[in-house]
C-alpha cells in the first residue's frame, strides 16, 4: 500500500514541514524505521532519534522544529498516528457473532437481537444483555447480571451476580468482576468470613485488562467511572470508588472503601491503603505506597508517598548517604581515635 504525505497529513490534520511529495509504503518504530516509511516523535526521551531515524517523514507535535528530516507537525502526535495506522492496516478482528449451540443460556434470561455467545459460556437466570454485545467462549455471566449495549467480553471472565456491566465497555481475558470483598472477623481466634452483599457497577466505556480482579462491595457498590482504563493484573477491593476517566496501571492494588477522582493516574505497583480519599487529577508514582489522604493535583512519589517535590530531596538525600557516611567517619576518628580504631578492628 502506498500513500501520498500530502493524504496522511490531510488526515491527520498536519502541516508539512520538508520534502511534500514522499511516498510513504509503511509505518515502523522510529529507531528501526526505514525509507519508506513514517512513524511518531511524542515522548521528549526520543527527541535524539528523529536526526538518526531513517524514516522518511516524523509525524511531531507544533512544538517541535524543523530537521534536516520531514516531519508533520500536529496537535496530538500520537493519536495522528494511530489514524495513519488504520490507513495502512485496517483493524481485521472478526469478533464471533451468533448463539453457539455449546452456550448455556437461562431460559429466563433477557437477551437482545444482535448478541454474540461463543460456546461453553454461560448466562444464568435474570441476566439482562443488551443489543451488540459479544461474549467469547468459556464466560460465566452470574445471576442479575445486566450489560449494556456493545460491551466486548473476552474468554475467561467471569462476572458474578449483581454486577452492573455499561454500555461499549471491554473486559479482557481472564478477569473477574464481582469477586468477594476480603472481610474477615475474628471470632474465637478463626477467622469468620463478613458476607459481601454489594455489587460491582461499571460504567460507560470502561476497558478492563487481563486477570483483573474487581471485588464486590460489602454493601453498596464497588464503583469504575465512566471511560476509565485498568491495565492487567490489577486488584480493586470492595467498596473502592474510581473516578471517570482514571488510568490504573498493571499491579497497582487499591484497599477496600478508598475512593479516586476523576482523571486520576495510578502508576505501575502502586498501592493505596483502605479507607483514604484521592482528588482528582492526583498522580501516583510507581511503586509508591499511599497510607493517607491527599488533596485534588497531588503528584505522590515513594513509600510511604509524599508529594513530588518533597519526596525528591528525599531521593537525593538518600543517593549522597555513602558520601556522608564516609565524612561522619573521618570526623568521627578525627574526634574519638581510640572508639574509631576499636570499631575497625572489630570489622
Amino acid at each position: 500500500m502506498k500513500k501520498s504525505l500530502k493524504e496522511i497529513a490531510s488526515a491527520v490534520n498536519g502541516k508539512i514541514i520538508g520534502n511534500e511529495d514522499a511516498v510513504i509504503t509503511g509505518i515502523c518504530d522510529i529507531r528501526e524505521a526505514q525509507q519508506g516509511d513514517i512513524t511518531f516523535l511524542t515522548n521528549v526521551k526520543y527527541k535524539h532519534f528523529l536526526e538518526k531515524t531513517h524514516a522518511s517523514a516524523v509525524i511531531t507535535s507544533k512544538d517541535v522544529e524543523a530537521s534536516s528530516k520531514t516531519i508533520i507537525q500536529t496537535e496530538n502526535p500520537s493519536l495522528a498516528f494511530s489514524k495513519v495506522i488504520a490507513m495502512f492496516r485496517p483493524s481485521e478482528i472478526k469478533h464471533p457473532t451468533g448463539m453457539d449451540k455449546k452456550a448455556a443460556i437461562d431460559k429466563n434470561a433477557k437477551i437482545a437481537e444482535g448478541v454474540s455467545v461463543g460456546a461453553h459460556s454461560v448466562i444464568e437466570q435474570g441476566c439482562v444483555i443488551a443489543g451488540g454485545v459479544i461474549i467469547y467462549p468459556n464466560c460465566y455471566i452470574g445471576r442479575d447480571v445486566t450489560v449494556g449495549k456493545n460491551t466486548l467480553i473476552y474468554p475467561n471472565v467471569t462476572i458474578r451476580e449483581g454486577s452492573i456491566i455499561g454500555e461499549n465497555v471491554i473486559i479482557h481475558s481472564g478477569s473477574v468482576v464481582g469477586s468477594d470483598g476480603f472481610g474477615y472477623i475474628e471470632v474465637e481466634g478463626k477467622h469468620q468470613k463478613i458476607p459481601q452483599v454489594g455489587i460491582v457497577a461499571i460504567e460507560n466505556d470502561v476497558e478492563i485488562g487481563a486477570n483483573v480482579t474487581i471485588d464486590r462491595a460489602r454493601f453498596g457498590q464497588t464503583l469504575i467511572g465512566k471511560g476509565s482504563k485498568i491495565d492487567n493484573l490489577v486488584q480493586i477491593a470492595h467498596n473502592v470508588k474510581i473516578g471517570p476517566n482514571s488510568i490504573i496501571v498493571s499491579q497497582a492494588g487499591i484497599s477496600g472503601s478508598t475512593s479516586i477522582g476523576k482523571n486520576a493516574i495510578l502508576a505501575g505497583q502502586a498501592g493505596l491503603v483502605g479507607h483514604i480519599d484521592l482528588g482528582d487529577n492526583v498522580i501516583v508514582g510507581a511503586q509508591a505506597g499511599v497510607t493517607k489522604s491527599f488533596p485534588a493535583d497531588s503528584i505522590l512519589l515513594g513509600s510511604p508517598a509524599k508529594p513530588i517535590f518533597e519526596q525528591k530531596k528525599i531521593f537525593a538525600c538518600i543517593n549522597k548517604l555513602p558520601e556522608f557516611f564516609k565524612t561522619l567517619r573521618q570526623i568521627e576518628k578525627k574526634l574519638f581515635p581510640k572508639d574509631a580504631e576499636t570499631e575497625d578492628n572489630k570489622k
